[in-house]
């Protein structure tokens, strides 16, 4: 391939908005990016100046590009999204943000429930929901939803149906932000109505008209000398236009390209790996320890190249005292496929008596439709030659040592085998190595993800920890009835006693102990 001409390509670039995609001497995707003047964005890459005054990374990436295209789009909003959507197909090498499976937030409403409320998520679900989105601003999106809350006066507690139990709890109608239905203080038509209308306006339907209005309210607020509101006021506007503002979702076959290809990447990696079949059953083990306070391990299962976010599992290491990844991987390891082994273990009485090793009776289990958990056809650890060892040698003391099992250094994406000293390096711009760099980041996510819950857990569960006369018991019991350290800093002294195991004394420390 010979490098382009940039110069002459550039004139036909426009000034718009737009993403653009860098491309090597191979026409492989090194690089992809956005910009609000695709003409001045691009150009600033083969300027001599910019080069000079680049860091090595910059450098690098400018010297490896032969080739690129670009993508014209209608806003800024419109092109943050398609960047994101093209850098998790693409996996660039250059690119640093959006590489994990974090999707973008979207907000949903399930207007079938008894009250229904505005929910803030990353994932789209068959749940009967309506879903409105993806939104490029986070902090934008959520502003906009506590506005729509307060305004029109729908919950946002978590409970499914709110009674007077959770009204004793909650301060929302208190200061003016909830219709309280929970107390009848607002019928399940009206509410509903509410609910229907902010649906509307998330549709974009009357978004002018509600824009006009809070403008021409900001306005009379700063003609009355009231700046703390038109503020306020200015700040709703700029969060409504962000998040309301029209943009398409770029689902495939709109026109957009896309390396990702399951089928083929599955089968390509197969023939790298030197299995008999492509592994449509993948596994992955991640182990995160943040702190020596809760050393966690994930595992992440993908079938025909897609996660299978139900067969997701997460541990607390148990066995392991300090930061010992290796052991903590042994654990996790002998931990899942010994209980896949049990859990399989009653229907594999029937075929007691053939010859057959562990693998090729599990296998025969799952063709005839009876194991309850299938064995992956292949099993990756995050991680070099140490913590590929021990899971191998796990897997051997289950018999499952014929298990195909790699590991992936994440430095130089080095592949390693049980019993090889020398790794397996697959080329940047193969699917097989853009598939196993996607299982081993969700594996990577999802054990963080894990580790923070607990962090908070125990941040939040802490202040109890010191108060006089608590025990686990009690502590759980507080917990569970109450929900939350805030719910319970709100409580009276009878409202605590009512507790399992707590008395009335009791009750009274705890009410002084949290005063203090």
């Amino acid at each position: 391939m010979e490098k382009t001409d940039f110069r002459i390509k550039l004139r036909a670039v426009p000034h718009k908005p737009g993403v653009y995609l860098m491309k090597d001497r191979l026409h492989s995707i090194i690089y992809v990016g956005k910009a609000k003047d695709l003409r001045k964005r691009m150009s600033s890459y083969f300027m001599a100046s910019r080069k000079m005054r680049a860091d090595a990374k910059t450098r690098a990436l400018i010297e490896a590009i032969w080739d690129f295209e670009f993508h014209e789009v209608r806003n800024e909003q419109e092109a943050l999204i398609l960047e994101n959507k093209l850098i998790k197909d693409y996996r660039p090498r250059y690119n640093i943000s959006y590489r994990d499976d974090k999707r973008l937030l979207l907000v949903k409403i399930h207007l079938s429930d008894p009250w229904p409320r505005l929910i803030v998520t990353r994932t789209r679900k068959e749940d009967g929901s309506k879903y409105f989105g993806p939104f490029a601003h986070a902090s934008a999106v959520r502003a906009t939803v506590e506005w729509m809350n307060r305004t029109w006066g729908l919950r946002s507690c978590r409970t499914h149906e709110p009674s007077e139990i959770d009204y004793k709890h909650c301060n929302a109608d208190v200061i003016r932000n909830c219709t309280a239905p929970c107390v009848a203080r607002i019928n399940a038509t009206d509410y509903r109505a509410k609910a229907e209308e902010v649906c509307r306006l998330l549709e974009g339907k009357g978004r002018r008209e509600w824009l006009d209005g809070l403008r021409t309210e900001m306005a009379q607020a700063a003609e009355e000398m009231d700046f703390e509101k038109a503020a306020l006021l200015r700040d709703v506007i700029q969060n409504i236009e962000l998040t309301l503002n029209p943009t398409r979702q770029f689902t495939r076959g709109r026109g957009v390209p896309t390396t990702v290809k399951p089928v083929e990447d599955l089968a390509e990696l197969g023939q790298f790996l030197g299995l008999s079949q492509p592994p449509r059953v993948m596994e992955c083990f991640d182990i995160s320890n943040i702190s020596s306070t809760h050393i966690v391990a994930s595992m992440v299962r993908f079938v025909d190249g897609a996660p299978d976010n139900q067969a997701y599992r997460r541990y607390r290491i148990r066995t392991v005292e300090g930061q010992d990844d290796f052991a903590s991987m042994a654990e996790v390891v002998r931990r899942r496929y010994s209980r896949i082994l049990l859990e399989n273990s009653t229907v594999a009485q029937d075929y007691e008596g053939n010859q057959e090793n562990v693998i090729e009776l599990q296998r025969r289990l799952a063709r005839d439709g009876k194991a309850k958990v299938l064995l992956p056809d292949l099993v990756i650890v995050d991680g070099g030659k140490g913590q590929l060892s021990v899971a191998h040698a796990e897997l051997r003391e289950l018999g499952l040592q014929e298990l195909p099992i790699i590991g992936l250094a994440k430095q130089r994406e080095e592949v390693f085998h049980p019993g090889e000293s020398l790794p397996l390096l697959i080329p940047h711009d193969r699917g097989a190595l853009k598939l196993l760099q996607r299982i081993r980041d969700e594996a990577h996510r999802f054990a963080n993800a894990y580790n923070s819950l607990l962090l908070r857990r125990r941040m939040k569960e802490s202040i109890l920890d010191d108060c006089p006369g608590m025990s686990d018991a009690r502590k759980k019991s507080i917990l569970r009835h109450f929900g939350s350290i805030a719910a319970l800093r709100k409580a009276s002294t009878e409202e605590i006693s009512a507790c399992r195991n707590i008395s009335s004394t009791l009750a009274e420390q705890i009410h002084a102990w949290l005063r203090r």
